[in-house]
């Protein structure tokens, strides 16, 4: 294999982005030694990017809030979804956990995924509680 060497810096990126990219123009014949070339530059670059440049995990308030913001919908959307003011407001200040029921609705009826909607995070006042109890132990 011609001129394949490890990505270490952003130099050594931009070179392996530069090479992959004349394959996308003209795409290889599978079984290829130029095939087997862009298959070990996509495994370098895919390395590298996943070290460099990893993908923060959207939680389910924020993928709320982006589902929102990109479907141009207001609170009170989320409150009829829910059912109630309140509860919305709780979910969208991080004060409430969503419950299954919740985050059923939200894929169902919004179409986010199920993945994101049951991921673990942090709720606001979760450090708070951990005090308060500590406080009153003592």
């Amino acid at each position: 294999m011609d001129n394949i060497r490890p990505i270490r810096n952003e130099a050594d990126y931009d070179w392996a982005i530069a090479e992959i990219t004349r394959y996308f123009d003209k795409e290889p014949v599978p079984g290829t030694p130029d095939a087997d070339r862009f298959d070990v530059l996509a495994e370098l670059i895919e390395a590298y990017e996943a070290k460099n440049y990893p993908i923060a995990e959207t939680d389910p308030v924020d993928a709320i809030n982006a589902h929102m913001e990109m479907a141009n919908l207001g609170r009170h959307a989320l409150v009829k979804l829910l059912g109630s003011a309140s509860r919305a407001s709780e979910i969208l200040a991080r004060k409430r956990a969503l419950t299954m029921d919740m985050a059923f609705k939200l894929n169902r009826e919004w179409h986010i995924p199920a993945e994101v909607l049951i991921a673990p995070y942090h709720l606001a006042d979760q450090g708070n509680k951990k005090d308060k109890k500590a406080a009153a132990r003592a």
